[in-house]
């Protein structure tokens, strides 16, 4: 029994450990992102905008996806874009 305790906090661990680079990925790619859209001026702006707004509504219409993720996704997207990190 307490082996198996131990490997499974041994498993736990390598998840935690996982999930912390996930979001250090996460966070790295979330400043890049900020930054390169910072240079871009007002038409080069609207026009990425336009291109992500084409792309989510193809994708929401595939039916792999569902309803709360496409959601889920639009409203990062509109963080990213709205509010970028300071």
């Amino acid at each position: 029994m307490k082996n198996l305790i131990a490997e499974l906090l041994v498993k736990l661990a390598e998840k935690e450990a996982e999930s912390k680079e996930l979001v250090a990925q996460v966070e790295a790619l979330e400043i890049v992102v900020t930054a390169l859209v910072r240079k871009l001026d007002s038409q080069q702006f609207q026009e990425m905008t336009q291109s992500i707004t084409s792309a989510l509504e193809t994708a929401s219409h595939t039916p792999a996806v569902s309803p709360e993720d496409t959601t889920l996704l639009e409203n990062y997207i509109q963080r990213l874009l709205l509010h970028p990190r300071q």
